[in-house]
């Protein structure tokens, strides 16, 4: 899937139950492989200020590998 990154800043990312989970603030890119690896549903600077930055980007971040679709929404695959 090829998608320009400033497509997805401020879509709604949507679990694939249809439940919202947020809004995309940001990406965190990967630049050993060229690809983005996560969707960033707070603003970057929160994570870069997080006293416990791990954790608080797996609460607030989505991996890449789970986007479905991007369209009006992003669509990811939840477990």
């Amino acid at each position: 899937m090829v998608v320009l990154l400033s497509e997805f800043y401020g879509k709604k990312v949507i679990s694939n139950a249809g439940k919202i989970l947020g809004e995309v603030k940001g990406l965190m890119l990967n630049f050993e492989d060229g690809e983005v690896s996560h969707l960033l549903l707070t603003d970057a600077e929160y994570l870069i200020r997080s006293s416990n930055p791990k954790t608080d980007l797996q609460k607030n971040s989505i991996a890449y590998k789970r986007v479905k679709k991007v369209s009006d929404n992003v669509i990811v695959g939840i477990n």
